[in-house]
């Protein structure tokens, strides 16, 4: 379906954390169409905040025609969001980006922090052997029991309150498990990580990056990572996360921060490469207040 901004209710919303909300949407075409790993890009009811905020699909119910996301208050944008409540309206655009491949293997289902809403909707849709392991930072397991209901869930806390003390790949070794593919959203360093492990243990590896976005359709080239191959709308080594991802197959893509790559392009004369980072820091540092 063609990409527009639509005003939709909120057909209901909770706090499943602290800090963490639930809610869902009442959005018919966008549910018929939501894929898993794909997001819609929700915006405020503040004139003076155009950035819309890009948020995970967690669940698409397609039978009643709602979407549900799961969002931390990170700044300005989702702390408004989460005072609002049944029959309140946001505009929201989406589905947007390319969700995960599916694949008939033995499966991780990887979420760190707030990369574990999109592991709901996945699990639901995976007909295979599947490990759902969750990394958080306590013992406030949002989700877990849900995603329990299609997958087998192991946990992994910073502070060793619940499951295995430290992250996903030390609960992975823990439990001795093993898996033909990984499907992986979360923070950078958890991916690097699964790419690391991924590549070592030859394991098909599918990652979902975080990252500011402004537009969320691939036209302001504010979301880029560094890859193998040349991009053709930027012609340079970078692809737009919002457009051609979020998900990528983990060895097409290199988790280079901003200052990393620039310390790949020092001295050389990528003046395009240059832009699109100069054009990715600046939104990026425009959106912090999420």
């Amino acid at each position: 379906m063609a990409q527009k901004k639509v005003n939709v209710t909120i057909h209901s919303q909770e706090k499943l954390a602290e800090g963490i909300y639930s809610m869902w949407l009442n959005a018919p075409e966008m549910a018929k169409e939501a894929k898993p790993g794909q997001f819609i890009a929700v915006y405020t009811n503040d004139s003076s905040k155009l950035l819309p905020r890009p948020i995970s699909i967690c669940e698409a119910d397609k039978e009643n025609g709602r979407l549900r996301i799961v969002y931390r208050i990170a700044g300005a944008g989702t702390l408004e969001f989460s005072r609002y409540g049944a029959g309140d309206t946001l505009n929201i655009m989406g589905p947007l980006g390319n969700g995960f491949t599916l694949k008939n293997k033995k499966a991780f289902l990887i979420g760190g922090g707030i990369g574990i809403p999109p592991m709901l909707e996945l699990a639901k849709h995976l007909d295979c052997e599947k490990y759902a392991v969750l990394g958080y930072r306590d013992s406030a397991t949002f989700l877990a029991d849900e995603i329990g209901n299609y997958a087998e869930v192991v946990i992994a806390s910073e502070d060793g309150s619940v499951g295995t003390k430290g992250n996903v790949i030390d609960a992975i070794k823990e439990k001795g498990l093993k898996a033909d593919v990984i499907y992986a959203c979360g923070p950078t360093p958890m991916l690097k990580a699964l790419k690391a492990y991924a590549a070592e243990n030859g394991i098909e590896c599918w990652i979902s990056l975080e990252e500011k976005m402004a537009c969320g359709i691939g036209a302001c080239l504010g979301c880029v990572c560094h890859t193998k191959e040349v991009d053709e709308h930027s012609n340079v080594r970078n692809t737009r996360i919002c457009k051609d991802g979020p998900v990528f197959l983990a060895d097409d893509v290199e988790l280079l921060s901003v200052d990393e790559q620039r310390e790949r392009i020092a001295g050389g004369c990528m003046c395009g490469t240059v832009k699109v980072l100069d054009t990715a820091k600046d939104t990026a540092d425009k959106g912090k207040e999420d």
